[in-house]
C-alpha cells in the first residue's frame, strides 16, 4: 500500500508501509533486506514524545528507491501473507531422539532430525 512520495527529502524516498509497531516494521526491513530493498523506519520513536503528537504514532518502512517498488510489494505480500500463519499444532516428539520440540521448529534441537 503505497501512500504518498517524499517531499522533505531530495532522493527518491518512497513512503510505503505503516507498521502496527516498531517489532513489525523491524521484519518487514529484514524481509526487504532480504531480497535486495534498500529501506528504512521513520517515526519508530514518535510515541514516547511529549506534548501535542498522538499518542498512537505508528512507524513508517520507506523505500530508499522507487525502482524497487514492484519487488516490495511482492515482498509485503508475502509478508502480510505469512503474519497469521503461527503453528496450531502442539509440540511434536523427534522420531530419531525422542526429544519434545516446539511446534514452531521443524529441526529437532537435540539431534537435527526434521519433522516428519
Amino acid at each position: 500500500m503505497i501512500v504518498a512520495k517524499s517531499k522533505c527529502v531530495k532522493s527518491s524516498m518512497l513512503k510505503f508501509y505503516e507498521a502496527r509497531d516498531s517489532l513489525e516494521a523491524r521484519q518487514l526491513i529484514d524481509a526487504l533486506a532480504a531480497h535486495r530493498v534498500e529501506a528504512t523506519v521513520l517515526g519508530e520513536y514518535l510515541s514516547g514524545a511529549a506534548g501535542e503528537l498522538s499518542a498512537l504514532s505508528f512507524p513508517w518502512v520507506w523505500l530508499i528507491n522507487n525502482a524497487d517498488l514492484p519487488v516490495a510489494q511482492s515482498v509485503l505480500d508475502g509478508f502480510l501473507a505469512s503474519r497469521g500463519s503461527l503453528p496450531t499444532k502442539g509440540p511434536w516428539v523427534c522420531p530419531s531422539c525422542e526429544a519434545q520440540v516446539d511446534a514452531g521448529f521443524d529441526i529437532c534441537w537435540q539431534c537435527g532430525a526434521a519433522r516428519k
